[in-house]
């Protein structure tokens, strides 16, 4: 490590005067180190990528993600395909990819780790979508793309209460929808390169997901999935039976190998979501919704694929 620029959102998790305080901190300790950092602050997802962008062209070989896992989404934007590595902070809400990397929880600690890593290369998703403009469009992600209930979270989830609550806002609207949310369905194409491929499945809900362990109360959600693998540990859900997504979710809290009818998990290179057809009786299907690392993208028709060899990440 040479050079590097840490990216703050001071709005990830709280604390902002404690956060600033130990980044500040580990500026010192990098630059003791003999690399040459600098702390910048951001206040948007386009301001984090530009920020991202600006350091790779001034020559930068490593960019600290100082937040939480919406912050390192925005930052891998301009960070993939290119050779510069991604070091993680954990300072959000929920540091997903933090607990998968087995990093410390801990600003100073995480970065006196990322000085000793080792680069290692992965695969990222990628997701194309429909945003709120109609425009297509398309972004990487690291560690889950969803359509349907959980993307729907997302949306539900009024700005700002993620940050006063944290993982309780979660909770709290996650309970919400698995009363009240009417399990719209949509079709699914998917293809692990096998040669029945493809195959379709109805479903309420989707996940692609590349990080075996969540943290927190989930841990493995998804038993297969791997940063190093070159496909997607996909979650279809195919029943609209609220209590076998409760059963799901209670299988990963209690880390159980339970079969749960209506849930399966696949493998998957490519994944293709569209709305169905319109019924005979001409009633339009509610709108689906698309998220990605948990930051909220837009709507279908979407295609989730896997693109190889693409972010160098620091790990212990």
């Amino acid at each position: 490590m040479r050079k590097a620029a840490l990216l703050h959102n001071p709005d990830s998790g709280g604390r902002r005067k404690r956060r600033q305080s130990e980044l500040e901190s580990l500026v010192k300790l990098l630059r003791s180190a003999g690399v040459e950092a600098t702390l910048i602050l951001t206040d948007s997802p386009e301001h984090a990528e530009e920020k991202t962008r600006q350091a790779v062209l001034a020559g930068c070989d490593t960019v600290f993600a100082a937040g939480g896992d919406g912050t390192i989404h925005n930052i891998i934007q301009a960070l993939a395909n290119t050779s510069v590595a991604l070091a993680v902070l954990p300072m959000g809400t929920a540091n997903a990819l933090a607990h998968d990397l087995a990093l410390p929880m801990k600003v100073l600690a995480a970065g006196k780790a990322a000085l000793n890593a080792k680069p290692r290369r992965v695969a990222l998703g990628r997701i194309q979508y429909q945003d709120f403009k109609g425009t297509t469009a398309s972004r990487y992600f690291v560690i889950a793309a969803g359509v349907g209930v959980d993307a729907h979270l997302f949306y539900k989830l009024v700005p700002g209460t993620k940050r006063r609550l944290g993982m309780a806002a979660y909770y709290y609207r996650a309970w919400h929808l698995w009363f009240t949310y009417a399990m719209t369905r949509f079709h699914v194409e998917y293809s692990d390169g096998g040669a029945d491929d493809p195959k379709t499945a109805d479903l309420t809900e989707l996940l692609g997901i590349r990080v075996c362990n969540f943290g927190g109360v989930l841990k493995e959600l998804a038993p297969g999935a791997s940063l190093d693998r070159d496909d997607l540990r996909l979650i279809l859900c195919r029943t609209s039976s609220r209590l076998a997504y409760l059963a799901y979710v209670a299988r990963a809290v209690l880390n159980r190998s339970w079969s749960i009818p209506g849930i399966d998990l696949a493998y998957a290179q490519k994944v293709v979501c569209k709305y169905p057809p319109i019924a005979a009786s001409g009633k339009k299907t509610s709108r689906i919704y698309v998220e990605a690392d948990g930051e909220l993208l837009g709507t279908l028709p979407a295609e989730i694929t896997v693109v190889p060899n693409a972010l160098t990440i620091l790990t212990p």
